[in-house]
């Protein structure tokens, strides 16, 4: 059956009348507009609310035409009042519910054919202006429904039916029976007045009436914008099959293990509708629900709290990792295995942070841990000279990425991006650097620029010279044109080093990009004489075991690594690329092969990281990891859309393989071509982010942020479903659903 929810919705709204005495055996009827179509549930003509079912429920389209479905209301027909209600939800966005009924005190009116004023600021707050008179039309004909139509167009929410009943009108179904309940409130309050004292009720000041009115209108504008900015959600039938993990063939290390990516995000609708989200006003959590889950982390997360607030005398912030930074407060894991998380309450969390993307076998890993292990127990986690697993980490990266001809190891993704930086500058002889704006490629002072707000410059780099990021230059996301006038720039200024890209897009696809654009730079970069610089810092392994450049077949000169390439273990980051190049980091202070750049660290290379990495390669190449991440990627982002639909909501859920982004507010596409909207929309969509984070957590779901998963090995179609089951809840607490 179609659409349950929305016939559950006027079930449970005819209940709820029955039950306050609103509504008698088969009098007046109920709808609520579907989220997302152009059709809306209401009640059957003559028939018992009180005996009424879901299935009873009748759908009928904007022009009141009735659309049967299988499994559906049967034989039943929609109220003979349903041309009314389609002629409102046109008129009204905003309205997602309607009320019709014949109450008695409110009847009353409609036979004196009395409006009713603006009696308390209540009443204009919630209802409007006036409880105006609709003219008399025969019941459940065209006539009645071009009047009332004409009513409503006013942007109030109560109106009186002359000899007929009451229509109310709502944002959502609770709204809808509120404001049919306060309708007859004042109804009785104004009745009561004309018997006492006829003539001399009073009014509210005009004043008064006015502001009210103002804030219930700017409700009504919210509320419209939601569906008039909206884009049609991805549908997804109920009874569609989800992507299996169990669909993917074994395969061997030997063999060619394909991509994480099953077919490439079609980017244009991708960005249309994460357009449309940021056109919209934020839509978050109902109040009741956003203090729910503020109970939760008060009640349930008690010793997180208590250990995270000992840490703040003793750390910044109380955490060290800004992955930690959660909303409300930080909560303390004590068990990572798999899929999962606990914390030191004991509650057990499905871990789709995976630390921010490296664990792609999953969380504590058995097989690698025991042979890591192994050579510790030999060796020790450092010794400060060569051991051997230095050349097995760099053979086994060469294997599966050919292009990777020499590999430099250094302790994390950030001195990664530092190196190849700076063996670009010292191999060319050039000194301008080139990034995409809101591309995150560590907090080293020269790439803190255009730091996830493209068009930022400088702006969140605080405590840097601004000599550092003198030579530092950015273009826009997907702007190709911007990025080659920045190198013919350069050019005058002794040429362009290098560029930079995440090949996902800034933020691993928060913008993603178009298929083609990764070879475009290519080109560039060839023509301008820059060398090209993939961070493959999340990506790498990730993507498959020939990383993104493999994936896209694009061939760059440099490829920063970091996160994957131990396997979760510390010390993770790297730089590799062609042997020419390359042989700028040789040891040494000979310098009798050209400039030597100096790099270092007493930890890079040290046996604990390099054997991690090793052994955890090996894995990903034996299990076929990042093809069935990416399948566990592909099954949830399916049925994340799926439930946008069910609720009618503007997030915008999209994935490339196990790289999977659900944008509930679009704070990250903010930019400074749009200044004014970044400065007055920024923290409020970047608060309703840290909310919606925070309600994944209550219901047992570890995201990072609230906007972005990364799905692992361990991530079985059991697991997908009771994530999706717990994101069922989350959204079913959503503002207007």
């Amino acid at each position: 059956m179609k659409h349950r929810l929305s016939r559950q919705h006027v079930v449970d709204m005819c209940r709820t009348m029955l039950d306050r005495g609103y509504l008698k055996a088969t009098e007046g009827n109920v709808s609520v507009r579907i989220p997302g179509h152009e059709l809306y549930a209401v009640t059957p003509s003559n028939y018992d609310y009180d005996k009424m079912r879901v299935e009873d429920v009748c759908i009928v389209d904007f022009q009141g035409k009735h659309v049967p479905d299988e499994g559906g209301a049967g034989g039943l027909v929609p109220s003979i009042e349903c041309g009314m209600h389609a002629n409102i939800y046109r008129e009204r966005p905003d309205v997602n519910a309607i009320v019709h009924t014949h109450q008695p005190y409110a009847s009353a009116l409609a036979f004196l054919r009395k409006p009713i004023p603006a009696l308390t600021d209540e009443q204009v707050r919630f209802l409007g202006k006036e409880v105006a008179i609709i003219d008399y039309a025969p019941s459940g004909t065209g006539f009645l429904a071009k009047n009332v139509q004409k009513k409503v167009a006013s942007g109030d929410n109560a109106f009186i039916i002359a000899n007929h009943g009451v229509v109310a009108v709502g944002t959502d179904p609770s709204r809808a029976v509120f404001n049919m309940a306060l309708l007859e409130k004042v109804s009785i309050a104004y009745l009561m007045a004309l018997t006492t004292e006829a003539g001399k009720v009073y009014t509210i000041p005009a004043a008064i009436r006015e502001i009210a009115f103002g804030k219930l209108k700017k409700d009504e504008k919210r509320i419209a914008s939601q569906i008039v900015d909206a884009v049609e959600p991805v549908r997804v039938p109920d009874d569609e099959e989800l992507p299996s993990v169990s669909d993917i063939p074994e395969t061997s290390p030997e063999e060619d293990h394909g991509y994480m990516i099953s077919e490439y995000l079609d980017v244009p609708d991708t960005m249309r509708r994460l357009k449309a989200l940021v056109a919209q006003p934020v839509r978050g959590l109902r109040h009741d629900a956003l203090l729910d889950t503020l109970n939760y982390f008060e009640t349930k997360c008690r010793a997180s709290k208590e250990i995270t607030e000992r840490a703040k005398k003793r750390i910044p912030g109380g955490v060290q990792h800004n992955l930690a930074f959660n909303y409300p407060f930080p909560l303390a894991i004590d068990k990572a295995e798999g899929a999962h998380l606990t914390d030191r309450d004991g509650n057990v969390y499905i871990d789709f942070l995976q630390a921010g993307g490296p664990t792609i076998l999953g969380s504590n890993y058995g097989p690698v841990n025991e042979q890591v292990a192994a050579v510790i127990k030999e060796s020790g986690p450092v010794t400060g000279l060569f051991h051997e697993y230095e050349l097995k980490l760099a053979e086994i990266i060469n294997r599966y990425m050919p292009h990777i001809e020499m590999y430099r190891s250094l302790g994390s993704g950030t001195e990664a991006v530092m190196a190849a930086v700076r063996a670009a500058r010292a191999k060319t002889g050039k000194k301008m650097v080139i990034k995409v704006g809101g591309a995150y490629h560590g907090w080293s002072d020269t790439v803190v620029y255009g730091l996830r707000v493209p068009g930022s410059f400088r702006m969140n780099a605080k405590g840097i010279p601004w000599g550092a990021t003198g030579r530092t230059r950015e273009a826009f996301p997907h702007d190709l044109g911007t990025l080659k006038r920045k190198l013919i720039e350069n050019r005058l200024r002794g040429g362009t080093a290098a560029v930079i890209v995440e090949p996902f897009g800034p933020e691993s696809g928060t913008r993603p990009v178009p298929h083609d654009y990764n070879a475009a730079v290519r080109k560039l970069c060839t023509e301008f004489g820059a060398l090209l610089i993939f961070d493959e810092v999340v990506t790498g392994f990730r993507t498959g075991m020939g990383g993104a450049a493999g994936y896209f077949g694009v061939t760059p000169d440099l490829t920063v690594f970091g996160k994957a390439v131990s396997g979760g273990y510390p010390m993770a980051g790297g730089v590799g690329g062609r042997a020419d190049i390359m042989s700028v980091f040789g040891s040494g202070l000979d310098g009798k092969s050209g400039a030597h750049i100096q790099v270092g660290g007493t930890l890079s290379a040290n046996p604990l990281s390099c054997a991690a990495g090793y052994f955890a390669i090996q894995e990903m190449a034996r299990t076929n990891a990042p093809v069935l991440a990416g399948r566990a990627g592909d099954r949830l982002t399916r049925g994340l859309q799926r439930l946008i639909d069910k609720y009618g909501l503007p997030y915008v859920a999209y994935n490339q393989g196990s790289i999977v982004h659900l944008e509930c507010s679009g704070v990250m596409l903010l930019d400074m071509r749009s200044p004014i909207k970044l400065l007055k929309e920024n923290k409020a969509r970047k608060t309703l982010m840290e909310q919606m984070g925070a309600a994944y957590a209550a219901h047992g779901i570890i995201t990072l942020a609230g906007s972005r998963m990364y799905t692992s090995l361990a991530d079985t179609d059991e697991v997908i479903d009771d994530a999706l089951a717990r994101f069922d809840q989350v959204f079913a607490q959503v503002e207007g659903v």
